[in-house]
């Protein structure tokens, strides 16, 4: 290929496009998620394109910067590695059967948003955010609505105690966390929050949810592994600091 030919370019504010004789060879996008950090992802099916691309999104973003790759993938690891990042963490991707589970003595009702806000930053003084894909409070200047009816939350003596995020505008629901505060762990209401959103899907037709648990998290492994969760895929979480 004549290099000469190819040109990167910015084409809108979270968009770039690589061309060659006026045609699209590859496609960059960033993408800001509602804890605020922003990551990466590259659409080319040619290696020689992906290195031009790269570093322009890199030249015009301010790091750290973010992109997520599955471990199988070694082209597209080593890809980004080439381009500068490292492995940041790695994260179980579970297919989870639903079914009719125990009722527990653990109070769980339907969230409300300034109590689920008050959990929420109350658990990130607790752990590292960086462990938790999301936080329940947009970043500022974002335009995601919040929207309380994702989550269902554990109570204990009228505080709200626990939470458990589920997303179900995705093709299949997915459970991108659960949290509990410090001092009520081990004490059942991570499995009693797990427990009724799987009732109350396979109540409603649904037959599998997906989850993805950090590699690290012994814990969370061992709870979805209990309910029969089924290992899917394994994912890297690469990081380019600037």
């Amino acid at each position: 290929m004549n290099s000469l030919l190819l040109t990167v370019s910015r084409v809108a504010e979270n968009q770039w496009h690589a061309v060659e004789n006026d045609l699209v060879v590859g496609r960059g996008h960033a993408s800001r998620r509602l804890d605020g950090r922003t990551f990466l992802s590259i659409d080319t099916w040619r290696d020689d394109v992906f290195e031009p691309l790269a570093a322009a999104m890199l030249a015009d973003q301010s790091g750290p910067l973010y992109t997520v790759v599955d471990e199988t993938d070694r082209d597209l690891t080593a890809g980004w590695e080439h381009a500068g990042f490292t492995s940041w963490r790695r994260e179980q991707e579970f297919v989870v059967p639903t079914g009719v589970f125990d009722a527990s003595d653990v109070v769980i009702t339907t969230a409300e948003e300034e109590p689920l806000r008050e959990l929420d930053q109350a658990i990130r003084s607790e752990i590292d955010w960086l462990t938790m894909p999301a936080e329940v409070l947009p970043w500022q200047g974002g335009t995601r609505p919040f929207d309380p009816s994702t989550y269902t939350v554990a109570q204990r003596n009228n505080q709200y105690v626990g939470l458990l995020r589920l997303a179900t505008h995705t093709r299949q629901p997915r459970i991108g966390l659960i949290a509990v505060r410090s001092g009520e762990r081990r004490t059942g209401i991570a499995r009693a929050l797990l427990a009724h959103v799987l009732t109350e899907l396979h109540h409603a037709g649904t037959e599998t949810v997906a989850a993805e648990v950090n590699d690290t998290n012994v814990a969370a492994l061992a709870l979805f592994e209990s309910f029969g969760a089924r290992r899917t895929a394994s994912n890297l979480e690469l990081i380019h600091h600037a």
